[in-house]
């Protein structure tokens, strides 16, 4: 392996094979293009060589058996009429969500609404994001074009429909999540609901809510220049592989470099993957040298990868996620973001199933404002005169929490659920 003085190198040079900052840390797959923006990054982390098994050169010189048939330079040409079509159809979808939200704003207050109308309403607000989430993602990888005025009003929206109906938002699964999109898609949905949670808990003003939710959606947009076997296969990976999916991070640094984003927003998808005692990467850093946007970004995804399923595991319970986090185990995240998250979504998260002291079956639907540990929760099979759900404060005495419902206990009390209401609607009216 050849090592090149970052001090010679030129900017836009291209190399022929993969290109590492240490002989384990890979910093781009070959064929490779280094910018001025990137080679100003590696000279900052202090790095004065890299390595590489390849040539070096200008694109022209990196011969067609060197460089993937597939592979195209950055300023691959893309036609007027295409990226006219991209652009409309992501602007009708920002378009859309801003009517549903505003529409469902105007009902937040409506006590006619029953419970189960109010659900399907913020379902169907909430499916649009992902679909919007998805188009800008193929919108970057087609056309090299991120828009951050849209995405910020998007993120705007998703922010208003949270403050709304937070406890209903935060109890939407992802088994309910639209089943046609990426992982990529769901993730960043499901850690930027987290994420604008625990911003909320946080008082931060809208403006920084904002660049959070934008931070919170684009964070993997590194992901789309690896292959997606790295972050979807059922296997272990090699110790090269995983080298490669580490380089995310820094691939959407630049990717939101290029893209002129504010470099709060480029410094949070690069750190994202930091932890408090320095054993994240890229760089290792540690406490106060990580910025808030990435710390809470961390908790986000963290929560949302324990409790959401992927191909190569088990989703586990909200109420595992939350003392896992809490455990904080070698203190790797920030004790006052695991705080609001705590205040957030309670030590029962809101969406769990729980056994109560009664004997009863309830799901947690909201935060109490006295208590992380007492939420308020909502009985199973017992309705008001409006055919609301019954709700319930908790404690620690007359009717405290017993534990949480496990995966199959719960799949076995809906289906029982289910069966009951299609019986309901089956008997014949003797009136």
């Amino acid at each position: 392996m050849t090592s090149y003085p970052v001090s010679d190198i030129r900017p836009d040079s291209f190399f022929s094979a993969d290109l590492y900052i240490d002989r384990q840390f890979l910093l781009l797959t070959a064929p490779c293009h280094l910018t001025e923006d990137m080679l100003k990054a590696v000279r900052t982390w202090g790095f004065k060589d890299i390595l590489s098994e390849g040539k070096v050169g200008s694109f022209s010189e990196i011969t067609a058996k060197e460089a993937p048939q597939n592979y195209s330079p950055e300023t691959e040409s893309v036609s007027h009429d295409e990226f006219t079509d991209v652009n409309a159809s992501l602007g009708k979808e920002a378009e859309k969500i801003k009517t549903l939200v505003q529409d469902a704003h105007s009902k937040k207050d409506n006590n006619e609404m029953t419970n189960k109308e109010r659900i399907q309403l913020v379902q169907t607000v909430y499916d649009e994001f992902p679909i919007y989430i998805e188009k800008f993602y193929t919108r970057y990888a087609t056309h090299k074009e991120l828009n951050l005025l849209e995405i910020s009003n998007v993120s705007k929206q998703l922010i208003t429909f949270i403050q709304d109906y937070r406890r209903y938002v935060l109890r939407t699964n992802p088994s309910n999540i639209i089943g046609n999109k990426n992982f990529i898609v769901n993730h960043s949905m499901r850690s930027t609901v987290i994420a604008i949670s625990i911003g909320l808990q946080l008082h931060m003003d809208m403006e920084k809510l904002v660049d959070l939710a934008v931070a919170c959606l684009i964070h993997e947009i590194g992901m789309i220049r690896l292959p997606p076997y790295l972050y979807l296969t059922d296997r272990s990976l090699t110790h090269s592989e995983r080298t490669q999916l580490l380089t995310h991070p820094i691939i959407g640094y630049n990717i939101l470099k290029d893209a002129n984003f504010p470099l709060s927003i480029q410094l949070a998808a690069l750190e994202h993957h930091e932890r408090e005692n320095g054993t994240g990467y890229p760089q290792h850093i540690k406490g106060d040298k990580i910025p808030l946007y990435a710390k809470i970004i961390a908790v986000a995804c963290s929560f949302e990868a324990i409790t959401a399923p992927r191909t190569f595991k088990e989703s586990r319970t909200t109420y595992e996620a939350m003392t896992e986090l809490l455990t904080n185990e070698n203190m790797q995240y920030d004790g006052t973001v695991l705080k609001a998250l705590l205040f957030s979504l309670s030590l029962f998260p809101i969406g769990a199933y729980v056994y109560l002291s009664n004997g009863k079956i309830a799901q947690v639907t909201d935060v109490s404002p006295v208590s992380p540990k007492n939420p308020i929760v909502s009985l199973i099979g017992e309705k008001d005169e409006k055919g609301t759900p019954v709700s319930l404060q908790t404690n620690d005495t007359t009717l405290k929490i017993i534990r949480v419902m496990n995966k199959k206990e719960v799949a076995d009390m809906l289906a029982e659920l289910e069966h009951e209401e299609e019986d309901s609607a089956e008997e014949p009216n003797v009136n």
